[in-house]
């Protein structure tokens, strides 16, 4: 059994919820290739059977990761069918444009956002820790953003959602010190996917065979990474330290077209 390691990332039998379009697809496709067992998951039974369709070597699971007995549920039947599961990616997640100048154009939003983005990979992770810290090998992958270090203005709920997955990443790293469960960070710049309407052809985000290609790399180069970080994510990941955290501020919110 292997893990996602060195130049050797095959082997592995990966569960991926909220992967059935975007960044979570291309990658379930990507580790795919590499020889990996990957199980996607997704609310939508038409999405995953057209997944299944066009790859019948990926295997597909119903979950709403909202929904705590919808985890449960698809946990049971993941590692039923793959009892050696050793890597769990906690993909799902959503953006919403929020104006929070009146509750009533932004609790509702701000509301579904954290329960998905952030209460959804703390329920995944409790699904399936025990399962995962009887493997030899073990790798959690949680998924941040790079506005969870400099502020998109028009998405607070989202930033502040990718801000505590950063954090709540930095913290069970140091308790799973003592077990064979690693805990990585993917920490996306803005890719070109349906994530918000007009995001899959802005110019200003990157395009999602880039960022798949270029996260495969560095997961191979840098085995021992906390943080998985393609260069577009350093200008927004790193402001604070450079010293230039209001000038990257103040460039994000100009060039970004979301609400706009």
């Amino acid at each position: 059994m292997s893990r996602l390691d060195g130049m050797n990332i095959s082997g592995n039998t990966i569960f991926i919820p909220g992967s059935t379009s975007g960044i979570g697809l291309s990658l379930a496709r990507a580790l795919r290739a590499r020889g990996n067992t990957v199980v996607v998951g997704g609310r939508r039974k038409d999405l995953l059977d057209q997944i299944a369709a066009d790859d019948p070597g990926i295997d597909t699971v119903l979950i709403d990761t909202t929904d705590p007995g919808s985890i449960e549920s698809a946990a049971r039947q993941v590692l039923d069918r793959h009892p050696d599961l050793n890597v769990l990616v906690t993909m799902a997640g959503i953006m919403r444009v929020e104006d929070w100048h009146k509750p009533e154009s932004f609790l509702a939003s701000a509301e579904e956002v954290v329960t998905t983005n952030v209460l959804g990979p703390v329920r995944l992770i409790a699904a399936f820790i025990e399962h995962l810290r009887t493997r030899p090998d073990a790798t959690i992958i949680t998924v941040s953003s790079g506005l969870a270090f400099t502020p998109l203005a028009v998405t607070p709920s989202y930033n502040a959602s990718k801000a505590a997955i950063h954090l709540l990443s930095e913290s069970i790293r140091l308790q799973f010190e003592d077990t064979t469960v690693r805990v990585v960070e993917l920490e996306p710049p803005s890719v070109r996917t349906a994530l918000v309407p007009g995001q899959e052809d802005s110019e200003f985000a990157m395009p999602l065979e880039e960022f798949t290609a270029e996260v495969m790399t560095l997961l191979e180069a840098q085995p021992e990474a906390k943080e998985i970080q393609v260069e577009r994510v350093k200008f927004l990941r790193y402001g604070e330290a450079r010293g230039d955290y209001d000038q990257v501020v103040a460039t994000l919110n100009a060039a970004d077209p979301h609400g706009k």
